[in-house]
């Protein structure tokens, strides 16, 4: 019987590993409901509340191996398993957020054995991608034609003015401004909970093309990235007179249940990878950088560490000083941050107003000749305030993927097909121009030369 009971236990265990909650294979036959609905249905039934409540029972005791190889303990476990709270997800900004996540870990909290790195994200996962924000507003307008007007613009400052011409961007944003500014005592600078509490109604309830423009606008010069830092109020929201050590401020944040949802979610749609070409999961940009705009107003909120317009590093309030034989842990929590190449890219697109794989939805349009390759100098780091392609190139292309127009030989449509593929291929060397140089010739001098032969034959 303990051989069969061990079993059991190793698959709970197993079911409960964060690569088995992940993804669209998840449970595929059964498209996952959110945690609120989910524990409704499951209270409707009978058998199911009894047996939810059991579990629930069977998690909190202390001797939780035991718990869990207990009979009981495993056929509420089997009941839920086919019921649509096992594998129930809750979505961001959703009106009952925190009782769907208290729902969601009151399951999968128990189930994994102690402390993991990297927890399963309880959101439903993203599908939307930058290019979608980027087809619902204009990223650069106002910046004008000329390249050089648009490199001398500061995107931040101009992010701000689009945000105050929106009545929801500029009510909240006002609101969490007065909040994070207001001075409680000589002693105390302001109210950092008021103040989370209003950041993060202004990320969760004001449209992305305007709080990404603000977070993630490139600049080029030390004042415009000096706005950037300063967008979510850090002296209130950020900073304090000491760094906490890193693990011990995950572990504060894994005691609420958003804070703990928010880093996993983080985690998940951010986490390196070495399998795609952006470096991130399943190459979706928004999806990490929505994850990472939804840990702002919480104890790990993320901010830019210093304000060079060239370097894009980020990374909580907190250090690895003091971590003991924990330091190596720490350190690869703390990378995930400041060294992480899925984020670093993310915010480079957005700020160039690019992503990766981008499908038209009219028509896709090609080149009317076959492209020639051609070696350049590499793109620098800090592409995203690179001159070399303007602006008003980057929204050449989004109108001709819109419109699904034909692209002929001009100048401006050359440079934008060279940057989206400069871009599908990060750190690449070789810019592919359409129609260039020589190769235009060939076909006329081809056409010219068969032309007199057939008149030589006839003669």
């Amino acid at each position: 019987e303990w051989s069969a009971n061990g079993e059991n236990l190793l698959t709970l265990r197993s079911l409960a590993s964060p690569s088995s909650l992940q993804g669209p294979e998840l449970h595929g036959w059964r498209p996952p409901v959110d945690c609120v609905r989910a524990n409704e249905l499951c209270a409707a039934e009978s058998n199911c509340s009894s047996r939810y409540r059991t579990l629930r029972q069977c998690l909190a005791g202390r001797d939780r191996n035991t718990m869990l190889a207990n009979k009981e303990c495993q056929a509420a476990l089997e009941v839920l398993q086919e019921s649509p709270l096992y594998d129930c997800r809750c979505k961001r900004g959703m009106k009952k957020e925190l009782q769907c996540l208290q729902i969601y870990w009151s399951i999968h909290l128990g189930l994994t054995e102690g402390e993991e790195f990297y927890e399963a994200s309880p959101y439903e996962p993203v599908t939307s991608r930058l290019s979608d924000i980027f087809r619902l507003a204009s990223i650069f307008s106002g910046t004008g034609a000329d390249p050089v007007v648009s490199a001398k613009s500061n995107h931040c400052l101009d992010a701000a003015k689009a945000c105050n011409l929106n009545d929801n961007c500029k009510k909240l944003r006002s609101s969490y401004i007065s909040i994070c500014n207001r001075e409680i005592s000589p002693t105390e600078r302001c109210n950092r909970r008021k103040c989370h509490k209003a950041l993060r109604q202004f990320f969760d309830r004001v449209p992305s093309e305007y709080t990404y423009r603000m977070l993630f606008c490139s600049c080029q010069d030390q004042a415009c990235a000096e706005r950037r830092r300063q967008t979510i109020l850090p002296s209130c929201s950020y900073e304090d007179k000491e760094k906490p050590n890193c693990l011990d401020l995950r572990g504060v944040c894994r005691t609420d249940h958003l804070c703990r949802s928010r880093l996993a979610d983080f985690h998940a749609n951010c986490r390196a990878s070495y399998q795609t070409v952006t470096s991130c999961p399943a190459d979706n940009y928004q999806a990490c950088l929505g994850s990472y705009a939804g840990m702002i107003g919480f104890d790990m909120t993320p901010n830019y560490v210093d304000s060079s317009p060239t370097g894009i590093v980020v990374s909580p309030w907190c250090s690895c000083r003091g971590s003991g034989n924990m330091e190596e842990e720490c350190e690869k929590f703390l990378r995930d941050f400041t060294e992480n190449p899925c984020l670093r890219n993310a915010i480079q697109a957005f700020g160039n107003g690019t992503d990766v794989n981008v499908s038209p939805k009219g028509p896709s349009f090609q080149a009317t000749q076959a492209p020639r390759v051609e070696k350049t100098p590499s793109l620098p780091d800090d592409l995203s305030d690179s001159t070399s392609l303007g602006t008003s190139v980057i929204t050449t292309c989004t109108s001709v993927q819109e419109q699904g127009l034909k692209a002929n030989n001009s100048k401006e449509l050359s440079m934008c097909f060279t940057e989206l593929t400069t871009n599908i291929i990060p750190g690449s060397n070789k810019v592919i121009k359409p129609n260039s140089g020589p190769s235009r010739a060939r076909p006329s001098a081809a056409l010219t030369v068969l032309s007199v032969l057939m008149l030589k034959l006839a003669l």
